[in-house]
């Protein structure tokens, strides 16, 4: 799908909804532009939560690893 659009004094282009629709493209959804010897290319960016653990959660996931190493020794002599 090819369209026209406009870019505004400030950098700003709005894509119109049947393209926006086409390319799967939703509210607060972030792209990646990119030059390319064709153009510009737009594409989705990938964005993934990060989450920190506190020293008391680290703990607690070593402890149960522990136990599963236990767990699996056992289960690999029978």
């Amino acid at each position: 799908m090819k369209t026209n659009v406009i870019v505004t004094s400030r950098g700003v282009v709005s894509l119109p909804a049947k393209l926006r629709r086409a390319a799967g493209i939703k509210p607060d959804d972030q792209l990646i532009a990119e030059a390319t010897p064709e153009g510009i290319l737009l594409r989705p960016a990938v964005t993934l939560a990060v989450e920190i653990y506190s020293d008391d959660a680290i703990r607690g996931f070593d402890a149960e690893e522990g136990k599963l190493a236990k767990v699996l020794a056992k289960q690999k002599t029978r």
